[in-house]
């Protein structure tokens, strides 16, 4: 008779998790400021910053840093002066971030059972924004739509994560906090969650957490 194993008993054998708005926070106190005091709507430089023809090709590597800042600026130039766009699109730029603990502590306590990986629509300077992040122990890797060509809801990114982790689509845990990505992964038949705030995910990761670690992972 073949014993199970306690890999085989887990409800997944990989967690594949969104970055931004999930693990990673930004502090949009000074662009809100900024776009009070120019009598703009909140949200309008964001608005800008992932426009079309900006937040696409942004995530998909082909926009630095600096044209994506000029081009943001660009968005808002029919609504105040030119100098002020380029103030909000620089502060929105290099926003402040800070991590949510919870969710760290979460995915770092999830790590000790099974393999997982951030899958982000990111930006070609995401690992220098990283550095600055105490992520240790997190994560055994990172899938950059920047990097990879590919970005979420595309099931390619998400089937290439699954690939990444040594795990089946149907064997994964997806978690983002946009319900298209959560679709995507969905119909693939990943299990998800739809993240909101950290009481979303522990639940979900409860079942994992109450086995047996299969072996510590660094």
């Amino acid at each position: 008779m073949t014993i199970p194993t306690a890999r085989t008993k887990a409800p997944f054998d990989a967690v594949l998790c969104d970055l931004d708005d999930v693990i990673r926070l930004f502090d949009a106190t000074e662009v809100t400021r900024l776009e009070r005091a120019a009598g703009l709507p909140v949200g309008s430089t964001a608005g800008s910053a992932f426009g079309p023809g900006r937040g696409g090709p942004l995530v998909l590597g082909r926009l630095s840093k600096d044209a994506w800042v000029e081009s943001t600026a660009g968005g808002l130039a029919d609504r105040v002066p030119a100098a002020l766009a380029l103030e909000l699109a620089t502060a929105f730029a290099r926003a402040p971030f800070r991590t949510d603990h919870e969710v760290v502590e979460l995915l770092r306590a999830a790590r000790a059972h099974c393999p997982v990986w951030i899958v982000t629509n990111g930006t070609p300077w995401l690992d220098e924004d990283l550095a600055t992040l105490d992520l240790n122990g997190l994560a055994d890797g990172i899938v950059n739509s920047a990097r990879l060509g590919v970005a979420k809801p595309d099931p390619r990114i998400l089937l290439h994560a699954a690939g990444r982790a040594g795990a089946a689509p149907e064997r994964c845990l997806f978690v983002d906090d946009r319900a298209v990505n959560v679709g995507a992964a969905a119909a693939l038949g990943m299990a998800t969650v739809h993240f909101r705030t950290a009481a979303d995910l522990r639940p979900a990761l409860a079942p994992l957490l109450a086995g047996p670690a299969p072996h510590p992972r660094r």
